[in-house]
């Protein structure tokens, strides 16, 4: 069974998971990169990467990107999506947000990733799904 979620219930997910994709156009191809993230305000989101990757080079174009935040449990059945839609920055030292500590963020791909990025959401939308069991599916 799946449910649309309301934009306030897809954001309280955010802070229960600390990796997502960004996706992008980057010469004429859809690009989808992980990222590790922290929450810093409502629909905003700081992300960590190296300052000559692909990423990198979206710090000062502002563009429209992409955030997807998943989560599922196969064991209990459950899971939910996330999706926002937004723009994505270069975080200047003198911008550092009362709210976070944006260099908390830990990169799974190692600490040298020293460029901090700002994602604003300006659409965010949600989904959660739930197994229904099959009741005349056999017992395992």
């Amino acid at each position: 069974m799946i449910r649309t979620l309301s934009e306030q219930e897809s954001l309280d997910l955010l802070p229960s998971a600390s990796v997502g994709r960004l996706g992008f156009v980057d010469g004429g191809e859809v690009q989808i990169i992980p990222a590790n993230y922290t929450v810093e305000d409502r629909g905003v989101l700081v992300v960590r990467t190296s300052s000559d990757g692909i990423l990198s080079r979206l710090a000062h174009a502002s563009p429209r990107v992409a955030f997807e935040v998943d989560y599922h449990d196969d064991h209990r059945g459950v899971g939910w999506s996330v999706l926002m839609n937004g723009s994505l920055r270069a975080v200047d030292d003198d911008e550092e947000s009362p709210h976070v500590d944006s260099h908390r963020v830990i990169p799974w791909a190692g600490t040298s990733r020293t460029l901090r990025l700002r994602f604003r959401a300006q659409r965010v939308t949600g989904r959660q799904v739930r197994r229904v069991r099959d009741p005349l599916a056999e017992d395992d």
